[in-house]
């Protein structure tokens, strides 16, 4: 697989870490060890999160917190900080944090990490840990008068709640603004079609100039975490993936289940399962890109009549091809645990002539939206040098996918922690550097033509598959049951950036706990960062350059 960036990446991966050097690191902060399928893990104290975390990353190059899961056993409450490096994400470590039952406080994680800002208050809000020093402890999800906490094990589902509404509550925190300015508060949505989902963004402005804004989630929250925990791994799961970025993404969710799944279960699928899921996963990449696109040309310049309607055009025909492969236009339910439901449709010689056509007549379409979109004035006046997200700031809220690759970080799991097909064929990982709503669209759409060539790729060897051996699916267990206390985070690319499952087994066929690491979640959350000082049409177009899915940030 071509990376790209040639012998030049390869010299800038990171220096890998031994556990021994980790464990010599963190020295005598370490109460034991609690290792992880995909990664060494280290028990810390609760007031040691801090010291230890900023000496991982600064030490040892742990730059990417890519997952906090905080869970309760009956002895006690647990936060696991999922660390990775942006330079080679195969490098993880797991640290763990045990509080007590009585007293669950354990020390924040936001001072090392920014992102920690979000994950802690989603995991003080659904388990019920306090982080001391936290800057911000409010609930995430649930409104601030919800009596517990849903996933801690004293809650009672069946308890009614009665939400009371502050009255003659002021919007403005003293914070926000100094005496001497013209301030306004504004409401941008959350029933609003600049917000790409049910989304609350609290703004503060002084004057024209945006000055704070705070994006509040939760409308769309539907359990999905809880929802997995009560179905069984081989059956029950699997359908609901494809309902966390419900409009563009169902194959790459339904893939980072799976992978987590098959790690847990010691399942390997078939080569050619794995080909038929790799070309799956980037026909749904080509669908998502161009929903994205066409979002964010109607947030920009409110083209409705040509770039949209022309990007949903193009999406439609991906749904096509989907919909001959899976049965279904959007929620595909495709992948099984050790492969795919179902061979390629007959016949196939009709599916790949679809399939090229589509893919013969994309090179000019793609120039088409560069010519209507990326070289149209009024669009690079909006776009160019607006929603700045600096590369240390993008790593910092653990942003990923192309908002991360949009600030010229060349992360890309497909080729940095390989799974399915992809380091057997050659594509591209492409970045750019601007930092910008621009540069963010650029990268999408030439992800579009290197989702195209793996496409073509997977065809071609689908196309010459030997018939006697076309094994779609493992030789899977009817019933799964993975070791107690077994435990591991994987993550796929998907559209909009690095979606990460954690599971942790029980000895039952259920999960004890299933942790959704969504990309969306963390590219929100820089939000903030990427308006600071600019007008309310660059927040709109922020924002749509960040492509998030409410179905997935809420899960």
């Amino acid at each position: 697989m071509s990376t790209g960036t040639g012998l030049e990446r390869e010299t800038q991966r990171a220096v890998e870490v031994t556990e021994d050097e980790l464990e010599a690191l963190i020295g005598d902060r370490a109460l034991g060890r609690d290792d992880h399928l995909n990664a060494p893990g280290f028990v810390i104290r609760p007031d040691d999160v801090q010291d230890v975390l900023a000496d991982l990353e600064e030490e040892a190059g742990f730059d990417h917190l890519s997952c906090l899961t905080a869970q309760q056993y009956t002895d006690r409450y647990e936060s696991i900080y999922h660390l990775k490096k942006y330079a080679d994400p195969t490098q993880e470590v797991s640290i763990v944090v045990p509080t007590s039952i009585d007293d669950p406080v354990s020390e924040s994680a936001e001072p090392v990490f920014r992102t920690a800002d979000w994950h802690e208050r989603e995991a003080f809000d659904l388990v019920g840990i306090d982080y001391e020093g936290h800057p911000d402890p409010r609930r995430i999800l649930l409104p601030e008068t919800w009596q517990g906490h849903p996933l801690s094990k004293g809650y009672d589902q069946e308890k009614p709640q009665i939400v009371t509404l502050s009255e003659h509550a002021n919007p403005i925190q003293p914070d926000h603004h100094d005496a001497e300015s013209d301030t306004m508060f504004l409401n941008i949505g959350p029933h609003h079609p600049a917000t790409h989902g049910v989304l609350h963004v609290k703004t503060v402005l002084d004057g024209e100039t945006v000055v704070d804004v705070d994006p509040d989630v939760g409308y769309l929250h539907r359990c999905e975490e809880q929802m997995c925990q009560q179905g069984t791994y081989r059956h029950q799961i699997m359908p609901y993936p494809d309902r966390w970025d419900y409009v563009s993404a169902g194959l790459l969710n339904e893939w980072a289940y799976a992978r987590a799944a098959e790690d847990l279960a010691d399942i390997e699928v078939p080569e050619y399962a794995q080909i038929i899921r790799t070309m799956g996963a980037e026909l749904c990449r080509i669908a998502a890109h161009m929903l994205a696109l066409g979002t964010f040309a109607l947030d920009v310049y409110g083209d409705f009549t040509a770039v949209f309607q022309y990007a949903f055009r193009d999406r439609e025909v991906v749904q096509d091809i989907l919909e001959d492969l899976t049965g279904q236009r959007l929620m595909f339910n495709y992948f099984r645990l050790g492969g795919v439901a179902w061979d390629l449709p007959e016949p196939r010689e009709e599916f790949f002539e679809k399939t090229r056509d589509f893919l013969d007549e994309l090179p000019a379409k793609v120039s088409e939206y560069n010519d209507l979109i990326t070289s149209n004035e009024i669009f690079q006046l909006r776009c160019v040098d607006t929603g700045i997200l600096e590369p240390e700031v993008a790593k910092d809220y653990g942003c990923t996918g192309p908002v991360a690759r949009g600030s010229g970080i060349d992360y890309d799991l497909r080729r940095d922690d390989p799974y399915g097909y992809y380091e057997n064929l050659d594509w591209n990982v492409v970045t750019e550097d601007g930092c910008d709503n621009y540069s963010r669209v650029l990268v999408r759409m030439q992800e579009v033509e290197e989702s195209a060539k793996i496409i073509e790729q997977c065809v071609d060897l689908l196309e010459e598959w030997p018939e006697d051996e076309r094994e779609i699916q493992a030789n899977v267990p009817r019933t799964l049951k993975p070791d107690a206390d077994t435990e591991v985070y994987r993550a796929v690319e998907a559209a909009k950036g690095e979606l990460g499952i954690y599971i942790r087994s029980d000895g039952t066929d259920k999960p004890a706990r299933f942790k959704i690491r969504s990309p969306c979640f963390h590219n929100l959350s820089a939000l903030e960062e990427m308006v600071q000082d600019e007008y309310i049409p660059d927040l709109i177009a922020s924002l749509g350059s960040l492509d998030i899915v409410l179905g997935e940030v809420d899960r």
